[in-house]
C-alpha cells in the first residue's frame, strides 16, 4: 500500500536514504494515532488537509471537525501558483494535480450539513452529565433516571423523553428513593434547569432520530477513495462541553461497535480531534480514564485517532505516550508557558544528532514542521525538519452555493435531513396519564358525591332529606340516633339501678 507523503526533510538526508529525503507515513501504521501541534497560523490546518487527502487517496474514510471553516476547502480543487510550483519542485512531487476530495458535510445544528443526531440513551448519563455541567450528586440522580427507564422499558430518545421521566421521578420520589437511592427535588430541579439551558443553545436538535449510523462515516467512492466527513464546528466549538462530549461519544461508539480486526494494510477510519484541549479541560478523572482506554484499544478496531492542539502538553501524558506520529509546527517561546511547551515538545521526539530540536521549533516557518512517524516494525523515525507538501485542494473556505452543491450530491442523500419522532418515554407516559384521567371519569370510579351532583332537582332534594349530606343529617340518620339514645337510656338506667341496689342492700 502506498504511503502518505507528508513532505521533504530539510535536515541532512542520511537518515532517509531510501526515500530521497521524503518523510512518509506508512499506510499500515496509520492506526497508531498521532498529534498535530503548533501555534496559530503556523500551518496546522494545511497539515491536516495533507493527512486527510493522503488517507482518502488510499481508500481510508476520514472524520474531522472544521473549527474555522477553512478545512471545507477539501471539497474543491486548489489553484496553482508560483509558491506551490516552487514547493513541488523542491519536494520533488511529480504526480501532483489540483483536485477536490469526496466530502460529506455534517452539522449538529443541521445548517451547514446533514444533521447529526444521537439518542439520550446512547449518550448515557456520564457524558450527558458533562454536557449539562452537573455535580456529583446531580449526576447520581441522572444515573437513577436512566436505570429507572431501563427497568420500565422506556425509550429515552430526545430531551422531551428525559424531561417526562424527570417529572415521573419527581412524582414518585419517595418510592424511587427507597428502591434506587435518595432523589431530592433540588437535584431534579437542577437537572431540569440545565436541560432548559441546553435546549436554548440549540442542542435539542442533536438528540433524536434518525440517529447517526456509523457505517455512513466509513464510505468509499466507486473509484476506491475514502470519503472525508467534515463536521461544521465553527459554532459548535463555542460550546466546548457539547463539542468535546459529542466527539468523545462518537469515538466511544466506534470503539464499542466495531469488531476487532488486528493489524490491517490500512486503517478502516481515521478520526481527527481538532482543538483537543477542550476534551481535557476540567475533565473528571473518570472521563480521562475513559479517553485513555478508548485511545489505547481502538487501534485494534482499525481506527486511527489524530489529536490537533496548540501545545503538546494539552494532551495528558498517558495519552500523549500513545501517539506515534508527530507533526510539530512552530512554537514561539515568548512566555514561560511557551518555553515549557517548547521543551516538552522537544522531549517527545526521537533525537536526531543532526538537529537541535529546541532551537528549531521556535524558528520554523509557515508550512514547515518537525515530523516523526513510525516506520517498519513500529520504529519511530528520528525527528526531521520537514517542508510540508502542499494539499491538492483549495486552502481556504468555500462559498454557500459550493457547499450546497456538495451537499446535494451527498451519498447519504436526505436520509438524516428530516427528524423522526416515534413513540418513546414522553408519549408512553402521556398516554398513561391520559388513560388514568379517563378512568377517573367513568361511573365505576365516581364517588357518591359525584353521583349525587349529577342528579339535580326534586330528586336530589329528597335524597338529601332522607340520606343527608356532609353538613346536614338526613331523616334516617336522625331517627337512628334518636332510637339509639332511647334504648341506651333505658339500658343505662337499668344498669345504674342494679348497681345501686346491690350497694344499698335492696331486696331487688
Amino acid at each position: 500500500m502506498e504511503p502518505i507523503l507528508i513532505g521533504k526533510s530539510l535536515t541532512p538526508p542520511d537518515a532517509l536514504p531510501a526515500t530521497h529525503g521524503h518523510v512518509l507515513l506508512p499506510a499500515a501504521l496509520g492506526n497508531r494515532h498521532g498529534l498535530v501541534a503548533g501555534a496559530t497560523g503556523t500551518g496546522k490546518s494545511v497539515s491536516l488537509m495533507v493527512l486527510a487527502e493522503g488517507f482518502s487517496r488510499i481508500g481510508v474514510p476520514v472524520f474531522m471537525a472544521d473549527v474555522k471553516g477553512d478545512i471545507a476547502g477539501l471539497a474543491m480543487p486548489g489553484t496553482m501558483n508560483d509558491g506551490i510550483a516552487s514547493r513541488l519542485d523542491t519536494i520533488g512531487i511529480e504526480d501532483y494535480a489540483n483536485e477536490g476530495s469526496p466530502v460529506v458535510f455534517w452539522d449538529l445544528f443541521g445548517k451547514l450539513g446533514h444533521p447529526v443526531r444521537t439518542t439520550i440513551s446512547e449518550m448515557g448519563p456520564t457524558l450527558l452529565s458533562r454536557i449539562l455541567e452537573l455535580n456529583d450528586t446531580q449526576t447520581g440522580v441522572l444515573e437513577i433516571v436512566f436505570r429507572l427507564a431501563d427497568d420500565r422499558g422506556l425509550l429515552l430518545l430526545d430531551l422531551e423523553d428525559l424531561r417526562a421521566l424527570l417529572t415521573l421521578v419527581a412524582g414518585e420520589r419517595k418510592d424511587i428513593s427507597t428502591k434506587y437511592g435518595l432523589v431530592s427535588t433540588a437535584s431534579i430541579g437542577a437537572i431540569q434547569r440545565a436541560l432548559l439551558r441546553l435546549e436554548g443553545e440549540g442542542a435539542g436538535l442533536f438528540f433524536g432520530e434518525p440517529a447517526l449510523d456509523l457505517a455512513d462515516l466509513m464510505r468509499t467512492t466507486a473509484d476506491g477513495r475514502g470519503v472525508i466527513n467534515l463536521l461544521a464546528a465553527d459554532a459548535l466549538v463555542l460550546k466546548p462541553r457539547l463539542y468535546s462530549s459529542f466527539l468523545l461519544w462518537l469515538m466511544s461508539e466506534l470503539f464499542e461497535q466495531l469488531p476487532e480486526v488486528g493489524d490491517l494494510d490500512k486503517p478502516k477510519l481515521v478520526f481527527v480531534f481538532d482543538e483537543a484541549h477542550l476534551l481535557f479541560d476540567d475533565a473528571p478523572p473518570a472521563l480521562r480514564q475513559r479517553v485513555e482506554q478508548v485511545v489505547r484499544i481502538i487501534r485494534s478496531k482499525g481506527v486511527g485517532v489524530y489529536f490537533c492542539s496548540q501545545f503538546p502538553d494539552d494532551i495528558p501524558d498517558e495519552i500523549l505516550g500513545q501517539l506515534g506520529h508527530r507533526v510539530q509546527h512552530a512554537l514561539r517561546a515568548y512566555t514561560p508557558r511557551d518555553q515549557k511547551a517548547v521543551r516538552t515538545a522537544a522531549e517527545t521526539f526521537v533525537a536526531n544528532p543532526a538537529l537541535d530540536v529546541v532551537d528549531t521549533i521556535s524558528r520554523l516557518g509557515t508550512g514547515e514542521a518537525l515530523v516523526s512517524t513510525l516506520q517498519d516494525k513500529g520504529i519511530p523515525l528520528p525527528v526531521q525538519h520537514t517542508l510540508v507538501a502542499p494539499p491538492r485542494c483549495r486552502m481556504g473556505a468555500i462559498t454557500g452555493p459550493e457547499r450546497a452543491a456538495v451537499r446535494a450530491g451527498s451519498p447519504v442523500g436526505t436520509r438524516y435531513d428530516a427528524a423522526v419522532d416515534r413513540e418513546s418515554a414522553a408519549e408512553i407516559l402521556a398516554a398513561k396519564a391520559g388513560k388514568a384521567t379517563e378512568d377517573a371519569g367513568t361511573p365505576a370510579a365516581r364517588t357518591r358525591e359525584a353521583d349525587d351532583a349529577e342528579d339535580g332537582g326534586f330528586g336530589q332534594a329528597i335524597k338529601d332529606a332522607v340520606f343527608g349530606t356532609r353538613r346536614r343529617q338526613g331523616m334516617l340518620e336522625s331517627m337512628a340516633k334518636q332510637t339509639a339514645r332511647t334504648v341506651g337510656s333505658r339500658i343505662g338506667n337499668q344498669i345504674v339501678r342494679g348497681l345501686l341496689g346491690g350497694i344499698l342492700g335492696s331486696k331487688r
